[in-house]
């Protein structure tokens, strides 16, 4: 019974003392003013309806779909070899050695130090004229100390979790850049895509306009022809032949762009081959929207972690206000005099054991400032949160009625081609025949080129917006499966550490 009673006695009596001088720093008017918002109770467009019907999420190497090879292995190159990515990895590792720091505070501390050093004693008013007046001898000592923390508060606790969450949060930032990396590095590979492309087109485009150059110049060899016309073939080809020089241009610096993406030299791109991009299947979504697809991506998980941590951080400066109990012994010898080792001997050893008690009383309102601080960064954390919430559904939505709409433009563009076609097909003979004027085959001409580049404009945003998609739904790399607890985003209740602790003891 008295061993019992013995054990309860610390606790009850650090609980009978706070609660009989607590009242002398308040933490009265002092605490957060927001609330995370719930993504189930955003409301929704028609958009993220009508997609709520597809069932499942995009493939983690999601790149993949467009079926290029080389696109696959520069990704993957990129992921390796990013100076973006090794900076984020450092800073995961960072964030978990400091939470290694703090949670090191919850364990017992054990220390040791010895000395060993030759004094010679002065002769004056203090050490004169006793014993060691004028005396040269050893002063040795030696110590092993031990200290723990009981924290019946929880801010050792409070603390740990706090650095444990950063660092949850540092890593859902490493996964955020590397989906930015991917959608970066996907889509300028899109756009130098659609550069060969529109190379192409004025490729065909002089081979055309040499074609009608020639056949001008035998109409007016023939006399059925002006010189007119001649002039007329012979002005469009310089134009034609700069653009070309501009788009050779355009794909030089993009694979430069790609090479830097990479974590590579401009040397790099020179190995670049001409992209074979296609949409291979269709994107399916998940089932739940918007909860489970926000809770998908990277940004909104490290907001999560972040709120989180900011709520272990009004615990800790709530905890501030309450008594700090610690125990501590120490071991030790020392001596003065003697050979060099006999402060080691038996009747040298001291010992000492106890518990240590800290109170804040008055701080000059020092307490309450950090805990009005740690409340703010709360609720700018909080603020935060909601806000990517809200962007992060407005990406989604946006994505979805492009994708929509580049469905639709895509078959209209078709169409436009393949009427321009018709119409250059019917104007160019008409002019071999000597139907009509070269000015009709040239108007042809020109329409048929503005369409066949509003087609691969097309392709290309439709590609593009496939993969602003998947990133604005995580991009498959599964941050949802390291999301915190929603329950602990809010504060805990003053005086549950205390319960924890008193269940433990």
């Amino acid at each position: 019974m008295k061993r019992i009673f013995s054990t309860c006695a610390l606790p009850l009596a650090v609980v009978t003392i706070t609660l009989t001088i607590s009242g002398c720093i308040s933490t009265h008017g002092i605490g957060p003013a927001s609330q995370p918002m719930a993504a189930n109770h955003l409301q929704t467009d028609s958009a993220i309806a009508q997609a709520s019907l597809d069932a499942q999420w995009p493939a983690e190497r999601w790149w993949q779909a467009y079926g290029d090879a080389q696109l696959n292995a520069w990704v993957e190159d990129a992921q390796r070899n990013s100076p973006t990515l090794a900076e984020a990895a450092a800073r995961v590792r960072q964030a978990k050695a400091m939470a290694g720091i703090t949670e090191a505070n919850e364990a017992p501390q054990l220390n040791a130090k010895a000395s060993i050093t030759r004094h010679k004693w002065p002769t004056d008013n203090y050490y004169g004229p006793g014993e060691l007046a004028d005396v040269t001898n050893f002063d040795n000592n030696a110590a092993l100390g031990l200290s723990y923390s009981l924290d019946l508060w929880g801010r050792e606790q409070s603390a740990t979790e706090q650095a444990l969450d950063a660092a949850h949060a540092a890593a859902a930032q490493g996964r955020a850049a590397q989906l930015e990396l991917q959608g970066n590095l996907v889509r300028s590979y899109i756009q130098l895509s659609e550069q060969y492309a529109q190379r192409d087109i004025l490729q065909a485009l002089l081979k055309q306009q040499q074609q009608i150059l020639n056949l001008a110049q035998k109409r007016f060899d023939h006399g059925i022809g002006t010189q007119l016309e001649v002039s007329q073939a012979q002005t469009a080809l310089p134009e034609t032949r700069r653009q070309i020089d501009g788009l050779d241009e355009a794909i030089a610096l993009t694979g430069n762009q790609l090479a830097a993406l990479a974590g590579k030299g401009p040397g790099a791109a020179h190995r670049l081959q001409r992209p074979a991009l296609a949409l291979a299947a269709p994107l399916a979504l998940p089932a739940r929207l918007p909860a489970q697809l926000l809770g998908q991506r990277p940004d909104v998980v490290a907001s999560r972690w972040r709120v989180n941590a900011q709520a272990r951080g009004i615990d800790v400066a709530r905890a501030g206000f309450y008594p700090d109990v610690d125990l501590s012994a120490s071991l030790g010898f020392s001596g003065t005099g003697g050979g060099v080792l006999e402060f080691l001997t038996a009747n040298k050893l001291g010992a000492s054991v106890g518990p240590a008690l800290s109170l804040p009383i008055f701080d000059g309102g020092r307490l309450r400032a950090q805990l009005g601080e740690a409340s703010a960064g709360y609720d700018v954390a909080v603020a935060q949160y909601n806000q990517t919430l809200v962007q992060a559904l407005k990406d989604i939505s946006d994505q979805l009625i492009r994708r929509r709409s580049m469905d639709s433009q895509a078959a209209l563009a078709d169409q436009g081609v393949a009427a321009a076609q018709r119409s250059y097909d019917i104007a160019r003979v008409a002019f071999q025949r000597g139907l009509t004027a070269y000015l009709d085959v040239l108007n042809a001409q020109t329409q048929l080129f503005r369409e066949q580049q509003v087609q691969q404009q097309v392709q290309a945003a439709r590609l593009q917006t496939q993969a602003s998609l998947v990133t604005a739904l995580g991009g498959g790399v599964r941050a949802g499966s390291d999301s915190p607890d929603p329950t602990r985003a809010q504060p805990a209740k003053p005086g549950l550490a205390l319960l924890r602790k008193g269940q433990a003891l």
